[in-house]
């Protein structure tokens, strides 16, 4: 297996597939992780930590197939494993075992460094648990593996017994540890608290690492103050994955230290991959990245507010930290009832629109945009919509690729014996298109899937493109609850032709004349994206 050391100053580490797939309802196959591993090569980190080889058959067969299919350009893969077990041999140890056989030129060894850990956890003495580490490190040192050693519970265990703690670090060290990982495995450290610590472990000479939790939302912080106290090798989980409340986000360490600690880290130009690598890993992963987070969030550089609209308009920089095209992102301007002049003639020219020449045109579209928010729709994240509005006032009115005559959803279950079988919807719809009138039924699992079924078969001969329109994303919210069942209620409704996505929203009395509307604004959009001609 190919071994790379893509900055030996700076080591970037990411356990994704082992830390951050203990995450709950987080779990992925041999193949989802020959998948992330290609991602993560792609971003350009240099230590790719694949699992736990002798643990569990899929982390074993993983390295088995790392071996032959993997083709890392930028990063070195690591095992990961655990010290000899007490009263062992190393050379004996059937985990240790797996771990020489893994194929891994790198290995990365979890040893208790916290004292009560090892009273109570292994069952052994302090002793012991030293030489335990010493034996497995020179072990796998002798039969040519690189090793890095996690110290497990590290500032836990520091604060409860400073000179034990700093014994198992010399210990690794001294055995020809490669990095000693100063681990805050429950999370629950402070930015100063670590850097303080860092600083006094440094005097041993041993080249440290950090391995932070996010239980008091300081992962990132505390490995940023572990660097500034002299750590030279990160560890995290690209999108914050891991246990409970995460590990440190990887995208976001590195980001910050590039662009606010002038440290590069990656090699050059990767860094501008990182929005698109991190929502690649969260297609795999089935766990979506949080639209806020930092740099790869679809919200990290969102402007809503009319205030900021104006001052972009003049200079971008006056209201983002840096430039989103550093990490692959993109500046978005949400229109809402927040939204100024400013915000709608930039959304405008976003979309095509030059608004700045038309300021009768930019009054009306702002106090129209303010007038639908109050009724209840939403167009920050409904762009589809809002550009149909823009389409509506500023071309003499949308495309009318359909004339609706009526609709009508029925929805029961059928009846089998005395038992009630599976509930069903049926949606009529009647209308003209293609210089026909057409009344079609259709079936669907909800009334809201009986009406997409029923609109797209009606006009699926007139416009055959809409075969491709597939509704990916409903999303339903009751505006007004204190009125109970009288409450207006909001759809928003996403669709892909399988490229690109737009999202559309409706509003009505109930979910199912929301979501009538939602559904003809999406298969309008996309007849005129796809440049269709009404019939």
């Amino acid at each position: 297996m190919t071994t790379h050391d893509s900055d030996p100053r700076f080591h970037v580490y990411d356990t994704t597939m082992r830390d951050g797939a203990q995450q709950e309802g987080l779990n992925l196959s041999v193949q989802d992780k020959l998948r992330i591993a290609g991602h993560l090569d792609d971003l350009g980190v240099g230590y790719i930590e694949g699992g736990w080889p002798g643990s569990n058959p899929k982390d074993t067969e993983f390295f088995a197939l790392a071996a032959k299919e993997l083709d890392l350009k930028h990063a070195t893969l690591a095992a990961f494993g655990a010290t000899r077990r007490a009263g062992v041999a190393a050379g004996d140890d059937p985990l240790v075992a797996a771990l020489r056989e893994s194929g891994a030129s790198v290995v990365t060894l979890v040893a208790k460094s916290h004292d009560r850990h090892v009273e109570l956890a292994l069952r052994t003495t302090l002793e012991e648990n030293l030489a335990m580490v010493r034996d497995t490190v020179r072990h796998l040192r002798a039969e040519g593996q690189r090793v890095f050693v996690d110290c497990e519970h590290f500032f836990d265990g520091y604060l409860d017994d400073r000179a034990y703690a700093l014994e198992v670090v010399g210990a690794a060290h001294e055995a020809g540890a490669e990095v000693v990982v100063l681990c805050d495995t429950n999370g629950g450290m402070l930015p100063h608290r670590v850097e303080e610590i860092v600083a006094d472990v440094a005097s041993i000479g041993a080249r440290l690492g950090i391995h932070a939790h996010n239980d008091t939302g300081c992962a990132v912080a505390n490995s940023m103050a572990a660097v500034r106290a002299g750590v030279t090798h990160l560890q995290g989980c690209i999108n914050g994955y891991g246990e409970r409340t995460g590990n440190a986000d990887l995208v976001t360490c590195v980001a910050n230290l590039e662009l606010k600690l002038d440290t590069p880290v990656l090699p050059p130009g990767r860094l501008a991959e990182s929005t698109r690598i991190a929502h690649a890993v969260a297609e795999i992963t089935n766990y979506p990245p949080s639209a806020r987070q930092p740099y790869t969030g679809v919200s990290s550089f969102a402007h809503k507010a009319g205030l900021h609209a104006s001052a972009i308009r003049v200079d971008p920089d006056l209201y983002q930290h840096i430039d989103p095209a550093r990490v692959g992102n993109d500046m978005r301007l949400l229109v809402s009832e927040m939204a100024g002049r400013a915000t709608i003639e930039l959304k405008g020219k976003e979309l095509g629109y030059d608004l700045a020449g038309d300021p009768d045109g930019l009054a009306r579209l702002t106090e129209r945009v303010k007038t639908l928010e109050q009724q209840g729709y939403t167009f920050e994240a409904a762009d589809a919509s809002f550009e149909l509005l823009l389409a509506d006032e500023l071309e003499g009115g949308r495309p009318r690729y359909v004339e609706i005559e009526s609709w009508r959803v029925l929805a029961g279950s059928a009846s089998r014996g005395a038992d009630l079988g599976e509930p069903t919807a049926e949606a009529t719809v009647k209308l003209r298109a293609g210089g026909q009138r057409l009344a079609v039924v259709g079936e669907g699992n909800g009334p809201v899937n009986a009406l997409d079924h029923a609109l797209r078969q009606a006009i699926d001969q007139t416009y055959p493109d809409v075969a491709r329109f597939h509704l990916t994303d409903f999303r339903v919210r009751i505006l007004d609850q204190g009125r109970g069942t009288d409450a207006v209620t909001r759809v928003l409704i996403e669709t892909s032709d399988g490229m690109d996505s737009w999202v559309t929203v409706g509003v009505g009395a109930n979910m199912i004349m929301a979501s009538w509307e939602a559904l003809l604004d999406a298969v309008t959009f996309g007849l005129r994206r796809h440049g269709v001609s009404p019939q």
